[in-house]
């Protein structure tokens, strides 16, 4: 998967010959039981000769591995890179599989007690029911987004809508944590290529995308030691330092793909990022803010929820599904006249939070 990935994307670039490979990846040394992803990818992608190395930042990952790209060429150590995001979450079955996802929580005092990537999930999303006197179902909106968008994505995993009855007729993971309110794992690989301007050609074949602004923030490991368990800071914290290396606001974008691994989650995002009031972030999804012809299109090409969720690999999803939409190759997702976007992937619940801004660069 990820040599097809790597493979496509120099092929998209127009053939640019990368001086190094970033690859983000969460669970491989431990399900797939494969360390040195560097080595093995280069090797078998026929980049011999070039740097690779591994980012693991739960599921930021590959989004923590595009910063690491960027910030090679903008320091001018490299002139080209390729960004690679893989996980190949079916390498294994069973409660191996739980006991790898928890690793991304506090080990000491979070899995060793019991509390999974769900449950730690379904503990936030019922404080923030009580704390809002929101019902059962205020989330509901999420899903149901995500998967209308993901109908028209050839590599989303669920390719059908649901609705709000068939949200409020799935079975319980977590009380109260349905089965649409959590996002499927999933095998996948994603990439793009990234270079200095001036390696180009003066007519490039598609419109060009620059990343305009970047910033990772960290909060707490354990949510039990943080000031405010429903107010991920570090999500605040990376928007607002993106979007200022950028000299935007954040509501200038045109989209925001954010983080949606659990409905809660991509609920707390939004306010985070300052697109809705604390505990007014469900009501975006519900109230067509989020729609594709809405005023911050969000989850464009299904989220995580209707793509699937393939950990490490997501935030290079989310990349090159942004470029899909500045390129105007979204074909019926397709967002009007989508020039800037956001970019947010969390690892656990913002315990890490990368953000990106992207810009269509106009000729």
């Amino acid at each position: 998967m990820g040599v097809k990935a790597i493979r496509l994307a120099i092929q998209d670039s127009g053939g640019l010959k990368p001086q190094a490979l970033y690859i983000g990846n969460m669970l491989s040394s431990v399900i797939s039981h494969q360390a040195n992803l560097g080595s093995l990818l280069v090797d078998y992608a026929g980049l011999n000769g070039i740097e690779s190395y591994t980012a693991e930042a739960a599921g930021a990952s590959g989004a923590a591995a595009l910063r690491m790209g960027y910030l090679a060429i903008l320091s001018g150590y490299i002139d080209c890179a390729v960004v690679l995001g893989v996980e190949k979450w079916t390498d294994a079955v069973g409660p191996e599989l739980e006991s790898a996802l928890s690793m991304g929580l506090d080990y000491d005092f979070e899995s060793i007690p019991g509390l999974g990537a769900n449950g730690q999930a379904g503990l936030i999303m019922q404080r923030y029911l009580y704390e809002n006197h929101l019902p059962a179902n205020a989330l509901a909106g999420f899903p149901i987004l995500a998967h209308a968008n993901a109908v028209n994505n050839p590599n989303a995993m669920y390719r059908k809508a649901v609705t709000r009855e068939m949200y409020e007729r799935a079975d319980l993971i977590t009380d109260p944590l349905n089965l649409f309110d959590s996002a499927p794992y999933a095998d996948g690989a994603a990439a793009v290529v990234l270079c200095r301007r001036d390696l180009l050609p003066e007519k490039p074949a598609h419109p060009l995308v620059r990343i305009s602004g970047s910033a990772v923030a960290i909060d707490t490991l354990a949510v039990h030691d943080r000031r405010d368990p429903m107010g991920f800071e570090a999500a605040h914290r990376s928007v607002q330092q993106a979007c200022r290396k950028a000299g935007m606001l954040p509501e200038d974008a045109d989209l925001f793909e954010f983080c949606d691994s659990f409905s809660v989650y991509a609920a707390i995002s939004l306010e985070a990022a300052g697109f809705a009031d604390r505990g007014e972030g469900w009501e975006l999804a519900s109230d067509g803010t989020l729609a594709l012809d809405g005023k911050l299109p969000g989850l464009t090409m299904g989220g995580q929820k209707g793509r699937g969720n393939p950990l490490g690999a997501s935030g290079v999803y989310q990349v090159v599904e942004v470029v899909q939409q500045l390129r105007g190759d979204a074909g019926a997702n397709q967002v009007k006249n989508a020039r800037c976007a956001l970019v947010q992937s969390l690892g656990g619940p913002a315990s890490t939070a990368v953000t990106h801004v992207l810009e269509r660069i106009e000729s």
